[in-house]
């Protein structure tokens, strides 16, 4: 019964689709959508397109994007349309050379935040947010909050000699576009908190030198 069935469906089909494809190639169908569009004010002819993720909504008039705040003038101040601070175009940690920390491509640019006592502040409140989890309230990553859940992760000592000897343009381009295991926070920590975050690297850099690294328990 059932081959019957199918075999009927077939034979309609056979029938059907020659008609179909007569029709679609003739522009018969094109006076009806018209019609529809005059009578609907629209057609289905005529629709807007979407990248995968982009959101169909519009931003409020007036809106500024988070990312227009990554470039601020200066510390402290929000960017709401004036001129950005300057062109900070960090390189990814996809060529050989950018993965030596010593490749002149890191010496393009400069730290542009002294590090004084309101920078070494909200460095550390930025740092504590995002770093110290990954990489210990002292940037010794055997200190590592995570380490109490994660007993096997890779964590990275940034009080260690080793940071000691990168150039702060090269913590932050971690900072801003990732490298490795460590995910890209450029998203999330805006351009001049990074900066902070770098000034109180050295600073936790400074106290692990102070106590001496046997103390501070770098392995």
């Amino acid at each position: 019964m059932r081959n019957r069935q199918w075999v009927r469906g077939a034979r309609r089909a056979s029938r059907v689709l020659p008609v179909a494809v007569a029709v679609l190639l003739s522009g018969a169908c094109t006076p009806m959508d018209d019609a529809m569009a005059a009578i609907f004010g629209r057609s289905m002819r005529d629709q807007p397109t979407f990248d995968p993720y982009e959101s169909p909504l519009l931003p409020p008039e007036g809106a500024v994007s988070f990312s227009s705040g990554n470039f601020p003038a200066g510390p402290g101040t929000v960017n709401i349309g004036q001129p950005e601070g300057g062109d900070y175009l960090i390189p990814d940690f996809t060529q050989a050379s950018t993965l030596n920390p010593a490749d002149p491509v890191w010496s393009a640019f400069a730290n542009p935040v002294e590090p004084t006592a309101a920078s070494l502040e909200r460095g550390k409140v930025v740092f504590d947010r995002y770093c110290a989890v990954c990489h210990g309230v002292d940037g010794v990553g055997a200190n590592a909050l995570i380490l109490e859940k994660w007993q096997a992760l890779v964590v990275y000592d940034l009080a260690g000699p080793v940071v000691q000897g990168y150039p702060d343009t090269y913590i932050y381009g971690m900072m801003r576009v990732g490298r490795g295991l460590m995910p890209q926070y450029g998203h999330q920590i805006t351009h001049f908190d990074r900066w902070h975050v770098v000034n109180y690297v050295r600073q936790l850099q400074a106290d692990f030198n102070s106590r001496g690294a046997g103390q501070a328990g770098e392995g």
